[in-house]
């Protein structure tokens, strides 16, 4: 003899969220205690570009000036660093962790137009700010037109 059971809406939804979560938690590595392993992430950047340089802008927060390096070879920018978990709290006592800590490092081929000499940096609130002059060449020049009465 069949039985009859009662749909349930729910218990479809409940394996659906299981397989989300299982998604997002294959993402991370975990070590033999069960921990999300911290150690890869990727500060976010914003590019931009004036009249006289290109602007770089990363959101490095908790770092200091000398956790950030930067550098630019083969005309390519990079800027790696590391943010550590703090000390002086027991990991254990975490209830919960979200920022990412550990080592990054962000590549961007840097184009023609910037001379790799002229570089500025500095780091303020978190922000690390990178100033690129741009080549002599490549900079926008206005020519002036003269205009001359009946073509004299």
């Amino acid at each position: 003899m069949n039985t009859i059971t009662r749909w349930d809406q729910s218990r479809g939804l409940t394996s659906l969220q299981d397989q989300v979560n299982r998604l997002f938690e294959g993402s991370f590595t975990h070590d033999r205690s069960g921990h999300a392993d911290l150690a890869t992430w990727a500060p976010p950047v914003d590019i931009y570009e004036t009249e006289n340089e290109l602007v770089v802008k990363a959101d490095l927060p908790d770092l200091q000036d000398k956790d950030i390096d930067v550098r630019v070879e083969n005309n390519t920018l990079t800027i790696r660093g590391e943010r550590k978990l703090e000390k002086d709290v027991n990991q254990d006592n975490f209830l919960r962790v979200e920022r990412a800590y550990g080592p990054f490092m962000r590549s961007f081929s840097l184009p023609n137009t910037v001379s790799p000499e002229n570089i500025r940096a500095e780091y303020r609130n978190g922000v690390l700010t990178l100033h690129m002059a741009k080549r002599e060449e490549s900079k926008p020049k206005q020519i002036k037109i003269s205009v001359s009465a009946n073509n004299k």
